[in-house]
């Protein structure tokens, strides 16, 4: 699982997501996720591992874990290519979220 930036070229729109799956050791991205306004699939334009902002490690003994992931935003699951249509879920896989 990783953090990706998306552009949707058609509605000229930003977003970034903390549920990008990738082949393991690569940036090949498995799903697109789907515009929320006119609901053409992407891939992200960049990739990254999930670090935390102060030390920059992807697993950290950090006392206040400063990562650029908001765990109370919710996951939209139907502009995810993953979850779309299908009974296999983000959220109800093991996920980076549950070790931060």
């Amino acid at each position: 699982q990783k953090y990706g930036y998306y552009h949707c070229k058609a509605c000229n729109i930003r977003w970034e997501s903390a549920y990008v799956w990738c082949v393991q050791g690569t940036n090949k991205v498995y799903f697109r996720q789907f515009c929320r306004t006119c609901q053409k699939s992407y891939n992200p334009y960049r990739v990254e591992d999930i670090t935390c902002q102060s030390c920059k490690q992807t697993r950290c003994t950090c006392p206040v874990k400063m990562r650029h992931v908001d765990p109370r935003r919710p996951h939209r699951q139907d502009l995810c290519g993953r979850c779309k249509g299908k009974r296999l879920s983000c959220d109800s896989t093991f996920s980076f979220k549950y070790i931060i």
